[in-house]
């Protein structure tokens, strides 16, 4: 997410810095994470994120500053414990590049703000508000509302519909939100049947592509980008417009099937 001169990532999993590059954004660029919950799908790249922003980078053209001060976590309230025994677990790698590569001591510090509820930034004219969501029996996990110059912009993590992403999403320019396709996934245990538990375990704590056109609607949301797709369609129009069937039934903005290195101008 990038507002002002601020580059936000919400959550990181395996890749993200190789991602962050392909979309032209610096890892340096990045002293501010916000975790949505902790599966690893969802901070599995923690480690590359934080080394990487910390590393001065060096290309034919330019140099790219290290991060140089401590990288601020923000999640629910396991995310200190959480991630901070990842941290525990570079220390040696840490204590090389300070002592050998002469890497600025302070970015190797993390800063946490934990909040299931509420403000957690309010600077330069950005503010990202916490709310709680539902994906147990993952607990707590919360979603980011963003707002900047006049714009509203809020990713849900995963959860099932719950009344809380109505009320923040109220209005908003963009509502990322994740959604799986019910009867692609109904199919699918019926073919595997010798699956049907792992199968039939997204429908617990997920939303399904209708209930997520159902909550855009009600919220009079602008924009709808559909992300953690399950199962994934392809990457053709056709697929994508199988996964969406019956949304535009419901909700009578533009729908999105999010993909990789897609960027949304909020004007």
């Amino acid at each position: 997410m990038l507002a002002g001169d601020k580059a936000f990532l919400v959550d990181c999993g395996g890749a993200a810095v190789d991602q962050l590059v392909k979309a032209g954004i610096m890892p340096q660029r990045i002293s501010d994470v916000l975790f949505t919950h902790h599966h690893y799908d969802h901070n599995g790249g923690f480690f590359d994120v934080f080394i990487t922003s910390w590393r001065t980078h060096i290309t034919a053209e330019r140099v790219f500053e290290g991060r140089s001060v401590p990288m601020h976590v923000y999640g629910p309230e396991t995310t200190k414990a959480i991630i901070g025994k990842m941290r525990e677990s570079f220390e040696f790698d840490v204590k090389l590049r300070i002592s050998y590569n002469l890497s600025d001591e302070a970015g190797s510090r993390i800063e946490y703000t934990e909040r299931n509820e509420g403000v957690v930034y309010d600077k330069d004219g950005i503010r990202i508000t916490a709310f709680e969501v539902d994906h147990r029996p993952v607990y707590p996990a919360v979603a980011y509302k963003f707002e900047y110059n006049g714009k509203t912009a809020v990713i849900s993590g995963d959860t099932i519909p719950v009344a809380s992403m109505e009320k923040h999403a109220a209005g908003a320019d963009l509502l990322v939100h994740e959604a799986y396709n019910k009867p692609w996934l109904d199919a699918l245990i019926a073919r595997y049947p010798q699956h049907e538990k792992a199968l039939s375990n997204p429908a617990k704590y997920h939303t399904t592509t209708l209930e997520a056109a159902g909550i855009a609607q009600r919220a009079g949301v602008r924009h709808l980008v559909l992300t953690h797709h399950i199962p994934a369609p392809e990457a053709n129009p056709a697929a994508e417009q199988a996964y969406i069937a019956g949304m535009a039934d419901i909700y009578a903005g533009p729908i999105t099937v999010g993909r990789d290195l897609m960027a949304f101008v909020l004007k």
